[in-house]
């Protein structure tokens, strides 16, 4: 098979995923001809959960374009705040990423997650099935064709993470109305209601509860209110719309 030599050049926020010899400016690079330019990308590094517009030679082609000889190919990164048309915004995390879901169903976004892992097969049909966004730092499940949509988280910081995805996909902001635990919705309860999930402390110094629908757990304004309650405002001040 014979090759033919392209020049390739990718947005400086997508440059931790290619060799470090690609990025800074065109660089050419030998296909095959017959490849599409969505597998070229992805053999370069980039999954394409993160590639925004293509372009060759200045114009905007599909990820199905065929590159040919003497080609000039720029890879733009996800425009922001990033679209999914579809289904109704929701996401779904992987294994590693616990407290960037907790964070997520504190502000009111449906972010399903289980600290179990399924495996990435399950993960991205599930995703498909569902409809959710996949949020991983795993590269190679972004790549997995059975995805619905996925992508990269690109800190390991869980503050930086939550500003990253809510950044990029602007969700809307209910605080306070998920369980973290599960993810279902939050209502208001009576003390009674809740009384056999209280310490004898808690049923003294609280008097407003919330109830999960689906896990039935309590919540209140306790010691930890006021460390979650500056995540929500600073998400609040930046993110609300």
């Amino acid at each position: 098979m014979s090759t033919v030599e392209i020049h390739v050049e990718v947005a400086p926020s997508l440059a931790l995923f290619v060799p470090h010899g690609r990025r800074e400016g065109p660089t050419p690079l030998a296909v095959d001809g017959v490849s599409t330019l969505g597998h070229v990308v992805e053999s370069l590094g980039v999954p394409l959960t993160e590639a925004g517009t293509l372009l060759v030679d200045g114009g905007e082609v599909p990820v199905s374009h065929v590159p040919a000889a003497g080609e000039h190919v720029t890879v733009r990164a996800v425009e922001r705040p990033q679209q999914v048309p579809g289904a109704p915004l929701r996401f779904l995390l992987d294994v590693h990423l616990g407290t960037l879901a907790r964070r997520l169903r504190l502000l009111g976004v449906d972010a399903s997650y289980e600290s179990a892992d399924p495996g990435d097969p399950a993960l991205a049909a599930l995703s498909a099935a569902e409809r959710r966004v996949m949020l991983s730092r795993d590269r190679g499940l972004l790549r997995r064709r059975e995805l619905w949509a996925g992508a990269y988280v690109y800190s390991t910081s869980p503050e930086e993470q939550l500003r990253d995805v809510l950044g990029r996909f602007r969700p809307a902001l209910r605080p306070w109305t998920r369980c973290t635990a599960c993810n279902g919705t939050l209502r208001a309860a009576t003390k009674e209601e809740v009384a056999d999930r209280l310490a004898d402390g808690t049923q003294r110094s609280y008097d407003v509860f919330a109830q999960c629908g689906d896990c039935e757990r309590a919540y209140w304004k306790g010691a930890h209110h006021e460390r979650l309650e500056a995540v929500v405002e600073r998400a609040l001040a930046e993110f609300a719309s």
